[in-house]
């Protein structure tokens, strides 16, 4: 029988779509039928675990899966024993204190001796502790953001996205103490022969994501300003050049990091490129 990595998935949510995109960006083959809690790939050795989220880390912890993806969030707050062999960078939020709108807040000082309600009190705790604030903490596994009008809490500490079932509760967002991402976990005790898959599946992980980072340019450039083009936008080692017809002119492909993009197109300009054709990569590895 073939052996398979195991993968736990979140089963539905914004996370999981991103999950699925990114692995099938990795030319891996699966249905992703949302009413099956595991199916096989069809062209890699990998079987993937439907669960939810917060129960991925335990999973991966017991051996029932070998690698997961969850929030780091999720990771941090159970405290498994873990090894985080990627950040993926998606899915990104962050861990908020919240008063209500009538409460002046200066600082983590200001929740000195009040009750906070969150559904992360190991993450809370240990901000709390750094600060050297003492404050009595509830473990709240839903629906936080209604404690403080119902008498159970003064503040909450919650994940928050854009802000808006805050305002609806009277609530406002004074602190953020920690930012979360996507995070692909694995069990620490593989065998070789799954560490050899997983290391197959980073490999292609890792050309997908790089890709994302960069741009694909072509232009025609006059043959004068060539060495200035070089210091400009380098490459992976250098730019590629191709003569042109007219000997004056040559034409230019390079990779550009997306956040060098801009100014390399400015500067492009300025030295009379023509023609410039940008496209997305879709893998990238060196």
């Amino acid at each position: 029988m073939e052996t398979r990595l195991k993968i736990a998935l979140q089963k539905s949510g914004r996370l999981s779509e991103k999950s699925l995109e990114l692995i099938r960006d990795c030319g891996i083959h699966f249905s992703s039928n949302s009413r099956v809690l595991k199916e096989a790939a069809e062209n890699f050795p990998i079987e993937f675990l439907y669960l939810r989220d917060d129960d991925i880390p335990s999973y991966v912890y017991d051996g029932v899966a070998d690698i997961g993806i969850v929030g780091r969030n999720e990771h941090d707050e159970q405290n498994f024993p873990l090894e985080i062999v990627r950040d993926l960078g998606f899915a990104k939020c962050r861990l908020s204190i919240a008063v209500p709108n009538s409460m002046e807040y200066e600082g983590l000082k200001s929740l000195d001796g009040k009750r906070i309600a969150t559904s992360y009190p190991t993450i809370l705790q240990k901000k709390l502790k750094e600060a050297n604030v003492q404050a009595r903490i509830y473990e709240i596994s839903g629906s936080v953001e209604i404690t403080p009008s119902i008498g159970v809490a003064d503040a909450i500490c919650d994940l928050v996205s854009t802000g808006a079932t805050l305002v609806s509760n009277g609530l406002k967002e004074v602190e953020p103490i920690y930012t979360s991402t996507a995070v692909m976990i694995a069990h620490p005790g593989l065998d070789d022969l799954k560490r050899g898959i997983l290391d197959r599946l980073l490999l292609r992980l890792d050309a997908v994501m790089k890709a994302a980072d960069y741009k694909y340019i072509m232009f025609n450039l006059p043959k004068e300003h060539l060495d200035e083009v070089a210091s400009i936008i380098g490459g992976m080692k250098s730019p590629t050049v191709t003569p042109l017809l007219d000997e004056n002119w040559v034409s230019v492909q390079t990779v550009v990091h997306e956040q060098r993009f801009w100014d390399a197109l400015e500067k492009l300009k300025e030295l009379k490129a023509m023609g410039i054709l940008v496209t997305s990569i879709e893998k990238m590895a060196d």
